[in-house]
């Protein structure tokens, strides 16, 4: 009997999910053609069908994770300085499923340091989501949440910031769980939002002295 294409898409997405669970439990690089076919309890030919090249698995694997991270529910607590807020805490590893994710993005830098294309891709990647977060920076400048200053700046710093908690998360999850990863973006956040007050500032001796 010919397969159907519900019988495609079914096999798809059984592939997809054998792909996404070696990603998760092995990282990125532990994803290989027959690592997927273990997961999926099928033959390695069965999967060239699929992916004939290891650079066409590693593609496939790399669309899914963004797929996935798209897909992802995002927070909605507010404009101005509450939407910055929420768009760097969907970042971070705060749940299973966003560790998850997370392990993969830096277990795939790897891969994507070593192959230009992929290098281009991800900086593109990085370049949309700081270009996201300079549009919420600039939202909460408006509304007087945030002090003035360049908002590509002050996005590509809040970007930088969040990148190496989650880094921090990954390997020390003991040291970084949720409650503490928040306590420390919060901090970060404060020092965005704390102004000069003129009457404090130290003025320069033009004798020598403060």
């Amino acid at each position: 009997m010919p397969r159907t294409k519900g019988d495609h898409e079914a096999r798809r997405r059984d592939v997809s999910e054998a792909v996404w669970q070696v990603m998760a439990t092995r990282g990125f690089a532990g994803l290989t053609l027959r690592a997927v076919a273990a997961e999926l309890g099928a033959t390695t030919g069965l999967l060239t069908h699929y992916f004939p090249t290891k650079r066409a698995l590693v593609e496939y694997a790399l669309d899914l994770l963004e797929q996935r991270t798209v897909s992802r529910p995002r927070r909605h607590t507010g404009k101005g300085l509450a939407a910055l807020r929420d768009a760097l805490l969907d970042i971070l590893p705060l749940t299973p499923e966003a560790t998850d994710s997370n392990r993969i993005w830096v277990s795939s830098w790897d891969a994507a340091l070593a192959d230009p294309d992929l290098c281009t891709d991800y900086a593109r990647k990085y370049a949309q989501s700081r270009d996201r977060l300079t549009d919420r920076v600039a939202a909460a400048q408006e509304l007087g949440e945030l002090a003035p200053g360049n908002p590509v700046h002050i996005a590509a710093g809040a970007q930088s910031f969040v990148l190496g908690l989650v880094v921090q998360a990954l390997f020390a999850p003991a040291t970084f769980p949720p409650q503490r990863q928040v306590e420390l973006l919060d901090d970060y956040l404060t020092t965005l939002t704390a102004r000069t007050d003129p009457t404090t500032v130290t003025r320069h001796d033009p004798d020598g002295g403060l």
